[in-house]
């Protein structure tokens, strides 16, 4: 996706970048572009104007709803932006797609299934009214096998 201002496509600008910026007072201005499926920023400091880039993607991030971006800009100490509403259209069937959201999603819905599965096992196996094998039971089984395995090995009775 691209951020268009008059006749160019406009470079990106990542948070943490603006958030340096307006720390600074370098922001000049900022404006509110709508488009098919939501709003944009753009930025201008010094001779330079940018739009805002989604974290991963590094597309041009685009908010949903206004009220968001300007929380936004809010939370950076930008309170003044201009809006630009000319391409915006609230009835656009466009939606942002994010297939690396649905499938972390789906790899979160995995995990909480496993955990549960692994819980419920554990808890049937801590309500068995059948009685366990007593620990010295067990340890001499376990010896005879372990001498019985050397026997086979030629080791005899040697640790």
């Amino acid at each position: 996706m691209s951020c268009k201002s008059g006749d160019q496509t406009l470079e990106t600008i990542d948070h943490l970048t603006l958030s340096h910026l307006a720390d600074a007072g370098s922001v000049q201005s900022a404006q509110a572009i709508g488009q098919a499926g939501g709003w944009s920023i753009v930025v201008r400091y010094g001779a330079y104007q940018r739009a805002l880039a989604a974290s991963r993607s590094k597309q041009v991030r685009v908010f949903k709803k206004l009220e968001t971006l300007v929380g936004y800009l809010a939370a950076l100490g930008i309170t003044q932006f201009e809006v630009d509403s000319t391409a915006f259209d609230p009835n656009s069937p466009q939606r942002t797609q994010r297939p690396d959201r649905s499938a972390a999603l789906h790899r979160a819905h995995q995990a909480a299934a496993y955990d549960q599965y692994v819980r419920s096992a554990v808890q049937a196996s801590l309500e068995d009214p059948t009685p366990g094998i007593p620990h010295e039971q067990a340890q001499a089984l376990f010896d005879a096998k372990r001498a019985e395995l050397r026997k086979r090995a030629g080791e005899g009775d040697a640790c």
